[in-house]
């Protein structure tokens, strides 16, 4: 895929491991959910990427 993209989706996974912290400090289990399900998001994308790339070449 694209840099942008591939970009994109690690700032995803990032943005989810920093809401994830934020939450569990914070002891509020919405923000810990949230940010699990950004990061989880995240990485699949990347992972579907790099499927869709191995089968390009």
């Amino acid at each position: 895929m694209s840099v942008g993209q591939t970009i994109k989706h690690m700032t995803q996974a990032f943005k989810g491991r920093v809401t994830e912290r934020i939450g569990r400090t914070t002891r509020n289990r919405r923000l810990q959910r949230r940010g699990r399900t950004d990061q989880i998001s995240g990485n699949l994308k990347q992972s579907g990427d790099k499927a869709k790339d191995a089968f390009k070449h």
